[in-house]
């Protein structure tokens, strides 16, 4: 069964082959580790094709610091090397609430980012983890490529609904 992106959230990309039979080892996007664990149903694709194919997960745990998994129908290496690079979803219903001042990255992504100046800066393209503190990828058409801290002292506002994010970030900041 397949499934439009809209009823999707990525929550991470399977990178590469592990081991001999089949297995490959994830990406998690989430934030810890097992988290995916927690969604019986899968889905396979890539954002931008806008079309999910459900995968059934025979088996999927924690190795070595690592989420590793095993599709039906995917027996060896060559198998799961075509696997290489896709995202993994589920479906949006799936997901509990978000708590109050409390994201999914998928609902950033998309996001029209001012500043305090009332600049536009454009559109959040991705969110990047780095340990300390998750980062906002934004991009104007013709524009410089910003890095936003995703911090309580650089964002001020997000809003959903209207599809905007306000920063407190200097224009003239070199990333």
């Amino acid at each position: 069964m397949s499934k439009a992106l809209a009823d999707m959230v990525v929550m991470g990309r399977i990178a590469v082959p592990y081991g001999v039979q089949g297995w490959v080892k994830i990406q998690t996007f989430t934030q810890e580790l097992d988290s995916l664990l927690d969604y019986p149903d899968w889905y396979l694709g890539k954002s931008e094709d806008r079309n999910w194919q459900e995968r059934e997960v025979i088996e999927a745990r924690i190795h070595s610091n690592s989420l590793i998994a095993k599709f039906a129908g995917c027996d060896d290496r060559n198998a799961a090397f075509a696997l290489k690079g896709q995202e993994i979803a589920v479906p949006r219903d799936d997901l509990p609430a978000a708590e109050e001042d409390e994201y999914y990255w998928s609902d950033l992504v998309g996001l029209q980012v001012y500043n305090l100046d009332s600049l536009h800066f454009g559109q959040v393209q991705g969110l990047l983890a780095t340990g300390a503190n998750d980062v906002l990828v934004v991009k104007s058409e013709g524009g410089p490529q910003r890095l936003v801290p995703f911090t309580n002292d650089a964002i001020r506002e997000v809003d959903l609904a209207a599809g905007k994010l306000l920063v407190d970030w200097p224009a003239d900041w070199d990333n």
